[in-house]
């Protein structure tokens, strides 16, 4: 055996400098992944409340442009957009939109809850549907968007424009 045998014997393992980048690197990794976990409770809540302003607001455009009655319900972890049955008998009857990926059925991330507080100045049943007519005269509503320690309130005006007032501390 030569030296050229010698010296491959002795470079089978991996170099300190190696073991080390490959630590640093599962360390930034881990750090990004608890940062991700711990994220602030109020960017999810503005976030999920920002996208559920534009829902609003898509589906009142909507409902002129189709000509159609559609309304929201938002029911704790959840809200869903609907569309009147031209078809019943009963003036009342809500059929749940399927055919628009914006107003699809949306389960909000836990803790988060939706709730209806008040349409046209009175306050709303857990169960209600709002609606939004084609004429776009709609009735002012407020919905709250809540975590445990924050709160978005969600104001319509006439005009069909929904504000966010928040986030609060509960």
């Amino acid at each position: 055996m030569g030296p050229l045998s010698a010296r491959r014997r002795g470079s089978a393992g991996f170099t300190l400098a190696e073991i080390l980048v490959v630590l640093v690197v599962i360390g930034i990794a881990a750090g990004l992944v608890v940062a991700q976990l711990e994220a602030d409770p109020r960017q999810a809540l503005e976030r999920e409340a920002r996208r559920f302003a534009g829902a609003l607001e898509h589906a009142a455009l909507l409902a002129q442009w189709k000509n159609q009655t559609i309304g929201v319900s938002a029911i704790g972890d959840s809200y869903r957009f609907w569309r009147r049955d031209p078809g019943s008998a009963d003036a009342e009857q809500w059929v749940a939109l399927s055919d628009d990926d914006t107003l699809a059925p949306r389960a909000l991330p836990p803790p988060l809850v939706a709730t209806l507080q008040l349409y046209a100045g009175a306050p709303v049943p857990g169960n209600a549907v709002l609606p939004f007519v084609p004429s776009g005269r709609n009735e002012p509503f407020v919905i709250a968007f809540s975590s445990p320690q924050w709160q978005i309130v969600l104001a319509s005006d006439p005009l069909n424009r929904v504000a966010l007032v928040g986030p609060t501390p509960r």
